[in-house]
């Protein structure tokens, strides 16, 4: 077996028992694209060593992909198949894992009409709506792990070939993952323990409200008194843990809906629906998005906050240092899992459950009564800097540091 080969396996063992935490008797479901296959299948072994009664694959392309969206009716995009949304909610019923691979080309969907694909995007969340709700109150295990595209690693090391941008990508994420520790899944029981440390400080002052500031930057964000900081692993009804996202870096929270006051300027691209947004400013009022503005992207990005009335709201705010191990590979991904975990970042759309106290067990009407936004979608961007400083207030008016250039100050 090949030093490759044995990275894979043990990469495998990783997503199987760190990320989802396969319990002997589960269902698996894997979402992969067919590009990715070798590391799928690995991972499909895996499962059933860990005990899983079936596993699940669904195949995707990238190809069949862009030829939908070139070629097929336009009624086609304003529709999610209702197999589809069965198949998924069968699954959450039996209480399966959820193993999803990132890895088509940022720059899939480039040139299609924005109207197909804010319709899609929009039928899909409505769709999956129940399979959304399970995920975002801890439900069922589920983890957003990455395999290189040919395409995907192009966009990243665009300097060389093909074939050794797959490898460098391959060995960035095997470093965002630790994988080069002598004991990755031990080396993940102290990355969750440091997280969980900065968990407890946030959520033993509880802020009232963040203030940042940094070039293109000046927002106030208000935060519910029952609002939760969390980081790393999650935790099943059944107590069973998971890792949501492999790598991660972040701790988050809900923002208070209403309470989301300024503007944000982004400080990396978005990769949304298969096409690049960059160089946006987002303006609130009241909690409400005004006004977008992008020097790329922009008719992306207006169908994006027009998903919905959610979708004009922020359902997420996280806290990622600079001086984090992706941010210190200095590597654009095009990738939120990657990026957004090596920048402070804010999500469009809906907020987790899982950030108010009692939220998992609350029904839509309790959360939308502690501030919690709902929406068919929820979108990471990052907005984080070395230049970027926050601060935090408490109830009482004190003020506290939280960031200063861009790093932990608290």
């Amino acid at each position: 077996m090949s030093e490759f080969e044995k990275q894979l396996q043990r990469y495998a063992k990783l997503i199987v028992h760190v990320g989802v935490n396969v319990q002997p008797g589960q269902e698996v479901f894997i979402s992969s694209q067919i590009e990715t296959a070798p590391l799928a299948r690995i991972v499909v072994a895996e499962a059933y060593e860990a005990g899983a009664s079936n596993v699940h694959v669904d195949w995707l392309d990238d190809t069949v992909t862009r030829l939908r969206y070139e070629r097929a009716a336009d009624d086609v995009f304003r529709v999610f198949p209702a197999w589809e949304t069965a198949k998924r909610n069968a699954l959450v019923e039996r209480e399966a894992c959820f193993i999803s691979f990132v890895s088509s080309n940022p720059d899939l969907l480039k040139g299609i009409d924005p109207e197909r694909i804010g319709n899609y995007q929009k039928a899909a969340g409505a769709g999956l709506e129940l399979f959304r709700r399970a995920v975002q109150s801890d439900q069922v295990s589920w983890s957003v792990v990455a395999a290189p595209s040919r395409a995907w690693a192009a966009k990243v090391f665009p300097d060389v070939s093909v074939d050794e941008a797959v490898d460098r990508l391959w060995q960035a994420i095997f470093d965002a993952v630790r994988l080069r520790a002598e004991d990755p899944v031990e080396a993940w029981r102290r990355h969750n323990d440091t997280l969980h440390a900065k968990v407890d400080v946030l959520n033993a002052n509880n802020f009232q409200k963040l203030h940042y500031r940094a070039p293109g930057t000046d927002l106030a964000i208000e935060l519910h008194e029952k609002h939760r900081w969390v980081g790393a692993s999650s935790e099943r009804p059944n107590g069973v843990p998971f890792m949501a996202n492999l790598p991660t870096e972040e701790v988050f929270t809900v923002p208070l809906k209403d309470g989301v006051n300024g503007y944000v300027s982004s400080t990396k691209p978005l990769s949304y629906g298969g096409n690049l947004i960059d160089g946006f400013k987002i303006t609130f009022a009241n909690g409400r998005i005004e006004r977008v503005e992008a020097e790329q992207g922009q008719a992306i990005l207006e169908k994006l906050v027009e998903a919905d009335e959610g979708s004009h709201y922020l359902g997420e705010v996280a806290l990622v240092p600079h001086r984090s191990p992706i941010s210190e590979s200095n590597i654009l991904f095009y990738n939120t899992l990657f990026d957004e975990n090596a920048s402070n970042h804010l999500a469009i759309g809906s907020g987790y459950a899982f950030n108010i106290e009692g939220g998992k067990t609350m029904s839509p009407e309790q959360l939308a009564a502690h501030g919690v936004n709902a929406s068919v979608t929820h979108v990471d961007f990052m907005i984080g800097s070395a230049e970027m400083d926050i601060d935090g207030i408490r109830r009482d008016g004190t003020v506290v540091p939280i960031f200063r250039a861009g790093n932990w100050a608290i």
